[in-house]
């Protein structure tokens, strides 16, 4: 028997809409990047594209447990000696761009190279509840429902 290994052509990509509202940001990062890489499938293959286009809403509501909210920073360097910035994850979501919290959780889980770029491009996350994206008739996950501990009360 030999294994079976997928190409670019044989991959069937699928829109999966997923609603962030009250979701904990680790338990659903690790979920999207396994959907993200194709590991959900039993055709995965480590160095194709094989995972679905994911759509996320509502993502300025999503949950940081314990004291992550104050305590969690996020560092940046400028380039310039001594440039290095701290932002507290509670500024961030509560800033212009809240969204960019779940996307740094779910991108740091991706790996880093060619591949993980391709496949961060598959990702796609909103704010507020509403996308461009409903042409595609994106399959809904529930995600709140799969385990008690991914849902959490703000």
């Amino acid at each position: 028997m030999k294994t079976y290994s997928a190409k670019p052509a044989d991959v069937t990509k699928k829109w999966v809409l997923i609603d962030a509202k009250g979701l904990v940001v680790g338990r659903l990062a690790t979920l999207v990047a396994m959907r993200l890489r194709g590991k959900h499938l039993p055709t995965y293959t480590p160095h194709v594209d094989c995972g679905d286009n994911v759509v996320i809403i509502n993502a300025a509501h999503v949950v940081l447990t314990g004291r992550k909210r104050d305590n969690k920073v996020y560092y940046k360097h400028t380039g310039f000696i001594g440039g290095i910035k701290e932002r507290t994850a509670k500024s961030i979501l509560e800033g212009r761009f809240p969204e960019r919290v779940l996307e740094k959780a779910i991108e740091r889980m991706v790996p880093r190279g060619p591949l993980g770029r391709v496949q961060m491009g598959n990702l796609r996350v909103y704010p507020g509840p509403d996308h461009p994206h409903e042409a595609q008739q994106p399959e809904t996950v529930d995600i709140a429902s799969m385990n008690r501990k991914n849902m959490r009360a703000a």
